[in-house]
């Protein structure tokens, strides 16, 4: 091969370089910026096939949306308590052209998103107490309206500053460190007793108070039956001595009689000795049959 054809192939290859760095597609997932020395030419938007100068350089930049997990991080609440948050940011680029000149790749992009997101959650979640963001009770919780406000104060300084826009900033988990699971637990176990000694002392309270009810009923039912059964009482009396009286005005010495027999049947029993005068009034009967009542 001689120099002509070593010229020719250079000259071929040199061409085909100009070629490939002239011509270049853009996908539809992308955004293409075109720089010059350093300095922005172009954005391009338009998927298919581009074309700029072999000294051009073009930035490829995806503009889907990307999730991007900064890992867990340990932070500190209004009351001092200690938290592993495990955040994760949704995002993506807006403005290609204030990406490249902040930020360049997606390695910087993260970094300068993780800074932003922590700061921001750290300072959100200094201002609200552990019960407010862990709790069994889902009214009063905070995290929510906390997530919202990062979000938009992230996204306020993101486009900003790198030209991203961060569509959401939560929290898949949140944990206490391992040095602080124990004390955590002893608190749960503490607020669980007073919980239950709570129940507790409020059965009893409605214990005594049923008790005291059933109580009271029972003597306004006893006192009631006790009225009843004596004003019952008071009239059967009254109607037996009106009967006595009726009988005594109908044959004065026939009750007198009968009076004296009922006597007898209770004062003379089996093995009954008695001892009185010949002219005891109550042995009259006995001694003088029924003339003694004349």
């Amino acid at each position: 091969m001689n120099r002509s054809s070593w010229l020719r192939m250079g000259i071929g290859v040199l061409i085909l370089i100009g070629l490939c760095r002239t011509f270049f597609v853009v996908d539809e997932t992308q955004s293409v910026v075109v720089t010059r020395f350093g300095r922005i030419v172009r954005e391009i938007a338009r998927p298919g096939l581009q074309a700029k100068l072999p000294v051009d350089q073009a930035w490829r930049l995806d503009k889907r949306l990307q999730v991007y997990d900064p890992g867990p991080a340990q932070l500190l609440t209004q009351d001092k308590k200690m938290l592993q948050v495990d955040a994760y940011v949704c995002w993506r680029i807006m403005d290609p052209e204030r990406y490249v000149r902040t930020v360049a790749d997606t390695t910087m992009a993260r970094r300068r998103i993780y800074d932003l997101v922590r700061s921001q959650v750290a300072a959100e979640l200094g201002k609200v107490e552990l019960a407010k963001v862990i709790s069994t009770q889902e009214q009063g919780l905070q995290l929510e309206p906390m997530l919202q406000t990062v979000t938009l104060a992230c996204r306020s300084a993101a486009r900003d500053t790198y030209g991203i826009d961060i569509a959401d900033v939560g929290i898949k988990r949140l944990v206490f460190p391992e040095q602080n699971l124990e004390s955590v637990f002893a608190r749960m176990r503490a607020e669980r007793q007073r919980i239950a000694k709570q129940y507790r002392a409020e059965g009893e309270q409605e214990a005594a108070r049923i008790k005291a009810e059933a109580d009271k009923e029972k003597e306004q039912i006893l006192s009631e039956a006790y009225r009843v059964a004596e004003t019952t009482k008071g009239q059967g009396e009254a109607e037996a001595a009106r009967l006595y009286a009726a009988a005594h005005s109908a044959d004065p010495r026939f009750y007198r009689m009968t009076r004296t027999l009922q006597a007898y049947e209770k004062m003379f029993g089996k093995d009954t000795t008695i001892v009185l005068s010949g002219d005891s009034e109550l042995l009259r009967l006995m001694t003088q049959g029924r003339g003694a009542n004349r």
